[in-house]
């Protein structure tokens, strides 16, 4: 068969390629900018659509992953009973699709030990580029990739952004993906390959703490603290446990004032007064609508109608504003129900995942897998404090991680 010239199976092969290097490239091109990474995204999911279009095929799914994806995706759909506006709500459906065509894809796609190892590499050099970008911006005030100035936050302490739009999006960004250098330095790299991973991943983590981002920093110990507990490293868990006896001696003494002005109050001081006001606020957005919600992608829209007087009376917030929390933010948008069936996707993804790294029996494989489930539990950590699933540059990394964790099952040795 030819198709303008081109036989079926070099038109396969140029869209493997495609779809195979646009992988690849993407955590690196995230670090770049959201623009390079959106071509990376629309690469590889063109590719593989043309290619499953060409086969004849359909996506290729877990059951127990498929259902409550469906679920997911009929509670939004509900929840446009509700909206006040149409457009905005089709086009909250529409970056949802994006994003399951994402996971579709990687999940899919990964070919290889080869194929991982290349990824793998990707994200290190973005991270790589990310630190030289914060140590230039702290240096000089302003970022090598977009210009960017660092901002100042509520204790006049001067945040880095390198290329993100706000230091809370590279912390989230830096979360994500610190547990894949550790991991490896951890449980696979040796000799002096091990220092340096473990460097690198120190390196990373100190640079979350200069964001001050609390969120990031508590997904990123978590993250760590799941990697020694699964793989039962105590003298990792004693390490642990002597950071957070030290934070409170290497704390800027603006931060300890603060703290000490909020009473030494756990939930102020991890979350701010502000935050705990719009959650208070979402939480009564919720009790109004609580089975189906305001509407996919109208949740700004709709805050400032459920702001409650003596909530605000403790800390005054936006009328447009996010959750800063994924799952208070996705509840008040597509109800509890939308909220149910993304915990049941996301039980049965880490189900799965879990499953896969106790069946790999490949060392860089398995660290790997290993690895990318802290990846996920440090992002969903941290977004207690962010609506990390809601901005486009941080959501794609979310998924793109779950796909590739959910991939790895092609690798046990009883799929060969």
């Amino acid at each position: 068969m030819k198709i303008k010239g081109l036989t079926f199976e070099k038109v396969l092969a140029v869209l493997d390629f495609v779809t195979y290097w646009s992988i690849v490239a993407m955590p690196f091109a995230v670090a770049l900018s959201q623009g390079t990474a959106n071509v990376c995204i629309g690469l590889f999911s063109i590719s593989y659509l043309a290619k499953k279009a060409l086969l004849r095929e359909f996506p290729k799914m877990e059951k127990a992953l498929a259902i409550p994806l469906l679920c997911l995706l009929a509670a939004t759909l509900l929840s446009m009973t509700n909206t006040v506006s149409i457009s905005a709500s089709i086009r909250g459906i529409t970056k949802l699709l994006n994003y399951f065509l994402l996971f579709f894809a990687v999940s899919e796609s990964i070919r290889d030990r080869g194929h991982v190892a290349k990824i793998v590499v990707s994200a290190c050099c973005g991270l790589g580029l990310i630190l030289m970008d914060i140590a230039w911006q702290l240096n000089t005030g302003r970022d090598f990739i977009r210009h960017q100035a660092m901002q100042v936050g509520m204790l006049d302490l001067a945040r880095p952004t390198a290329s993100f739009f706000g230091p809370n999006a590279l912390a989230i960004y830096m979360t994500a993906l610190m547990p894949l250098v550790a991991g490896l330095g951890l449980f696979y790299c040796k000799g002096a390959r091990k220092w340096i991973m473990l460097a690198f991943g120190g390196a990373v983590f100190l640079c979350i703490l200069t964001t001050l981002s609390r969120g990031a920093v508590l997904g990123a110990y978590v993250a760590i603290l799941i990697l020694s507990i699964i793989k039962k490293e105590k003298w990792l868990m004693l390490l642990l446990f002597g950071v957070v006896l030290m934070v409170p001696f290497f704390m800027p003494v603006n931060a300890k004032q603060w703290a000490k002005e909020a009473h030494y109050n756990p939930a102020v001081i991890l979350f701010n007064q502000d935050r705990l006001s719009i959650y208070q606020n979402t939480v009564h957005m919720i009790r109004h609508h609580p089975l189906v919600g305001v509407g996919v992608n109208t949740f700004s829209s709709n805050y400032s109608r459920y702001k409650l007087e003596n909530v605000e009376k403790q800390a005054a917030t936006k009328d447009t504003w996010y959750g800063h929390n994924n799952y208070l933010h996705m509840a008040g948008e597509i109800g509890l129900l939308g909220l149910a069936s993304f915990f049941w996707f996301l039980f049965q993804a880490f189900k799965l995942s879990i499953r896969n790294y106790r069946k790999l029996d490949d060392p860089y494989l398995k660290a790997v897998a290993l690895a990318l489930i802290a990846c996920l539990a440090g992002f969903l950590i941290n977004g207690l404090t962010e609506s990390s699933l809601y901005y486009p540059k941080i959501a794609m990394v979310f998924w793109f991680l779950l796909g590739l964790s959910i991939s790895f099952k092609k690798f046990q040795p009883q799929a060969h």
